[in-house]
Parts: structure tokens; sequence; C-alpha cells
């Protein structure tokens, strides 16, 4: 295995220890569910890299912290997952609101602020530690059209019926309230032609060196998109080791 493939084994252990949920923990997840069940099941974690909460059958994985943020701006992470490309099957406009939710340390963020000179780039992270990184970032590279917006894990805050673009990169696995999350998502887009870019690396491909818990496949993904209403457009298969999704709101 080459040194590519080493570096992201390793940025995907950068995560929290498992911990046995105490029984009021569990008792009191199991009372935000009462009223909203759909999808959602409390059972031991089959991965220890994960969660006690599934979602229609997914285990959800555990969120690298602010502390793991060196592997986001790993030095080979452009070629390992082919980003130029990525950024280029987006076919962004140069007038476009695009909201990178997950954003972390703006590794993306301030690359699309580049392609939208007359729109916009909201950065979306629900750790204060990234926003304040975002905000040093942005004033450090004068990108006056990144604006950081701290999220919560159930909605990122975003303006009802303004988005052109969400992107989400390898975090939307790790939404412990992913059907909430993407309901606010879905109102956030422009109905009939705002869209969602879901990047999550293969679970097809056994021959990406990711763990399992942090991989998705396109029929899991069209799934989910699918209970918040969102129509599947296409999956882009140009990238290394990731799906590109798009989906899209209808009017």
């Amino acid at each position: 295995m080459g040194s590519g493939a080493s570096l992201l084994l390793l940025g995907c252990t950068q995560l929290p220890a498992e911990t046995s949920p105490s029984a009021t923990a569990t008792q009191r997840l199991r009372a935000t569910l009462v009223s909203d069940t759909s999808g959602y099941e409390i059972a031991p974690p089959r991965d220890p890299n994960g969660i006690n909460t599934y979602y229609m059958g997914r285990q959800i994985a555990h969120v690298m912290g602010h502390e793991g943020s060196g592997w986001l701006e790993r030095s080979g992470r452009r070629q390992e997952e082919g980003t130029d490309i990525l950024i280029k099957e987006l076919k962004l406009k140069p007038t476009d609101v695009v909201a990178d939710i997950g954003a972390g340390t703006g590794f993306f963020s301030f690359q699309l602020a580049k392609r939208v000179p007359k729109g916009q780039v909201l950065a979306v992270d629900i750790q204060p530690e990234m926003i304040a990184s975002l905000q040093a970032s942005r004033r450090r590279l004068n990108a006056p059209n990144v604006r950081p917006v701290l999220g919560t894990s159930t909605n990122p805050t975003l303006p009802a019926d303004s988005v052109d673009l969400v992107l989400i990169v390898d975090a939307y696995h790790e939404f412990d309230r992913p059907r909430e999350m993407g309901r606010a998502i879905r109102r956030a887009l422009r109905p009939g032609t705002g869209r969602l870019a879901l990047v999550e690396y293969r679970a097809e491909d056994p021959n990406v060196p990711i763990k399992r818990i942090h991989k998705m496949s396109v029929e899991q993904a069209r799934k989910e998109m699918a209970a918040i209403g969102l129509e599947f457009v296409e999956s882009i298969e140009t990238l290394p080791q990731q799906h590109l999704l798009l989906f899209r709101r209808p009017n």
C-alpha cells in the first residue's frame, strides 16, 4: 500500500475512542426520538468508530473533531481526492451562493470563493473552533465573499430558498441527526434549481483504503436523500475514490 493510502487510513483513525453510553444518556436520546422516530434506531455500536445511533440501517460515524484539522489540510489531499476535478464538476456560475457544510478549515470554501466572485460561500460548521479558524483564514486570504456560519447538528442556519448549491464533502456520514439536517438543507435550496453535491468514499469499492463506516454507497445515499424530498440527478464517478452525487430540490 502506497504512502497516499497510508495517509487515508491514518486520517480516519483520528476519532474519539468509543465509550459506552450511560443509561441516563441513552434514556435522554430515546426520549428525543419518541416524537420523531422515522428512520432512527438506537442499538449497541457494531463498529467502535461509530455511535449507537443508526439511520435507515446505517450506523452513524463519530465526528472528527477540530483536533484532527490537520487531516483536512494534508499536502496530498488534492491528488488523493481529485479536488480540482470535483470543483470543476460542480459547474458553478460566478453569481452562485454556495453552502459548504462541514466546512472545517475551509479547504473547499476558499477555493469555491474564487469560482463565485460575484456570489458568496457560506462556510458552515458546528464547532466554534472551526468557525474561529475560518474567520482567521478569511482575513488572511482577503476573501470577503466567504462567510463563516455556526450551525447546529440539526440546522445549518441558512436562509430559506437562498442557496444554489450545497456541498458536503466526507461529512454527511457523521451527521448525528441526518434527517433533520437534511430537511433544513432542503429548505435552504432554491426551489427547482438548488442542488446538493454529496461527496462520500465509495462503499462499493473494497480497494478504497477507508474504514467501512466512513464510506457510503450510491444506493444508501439515494435512499436517504429521497426521504427528505430531494431528487436524484446523477452520479459522477470521475473522482479517484469518492462518489460525487448530485441531487435537486424540486419545485
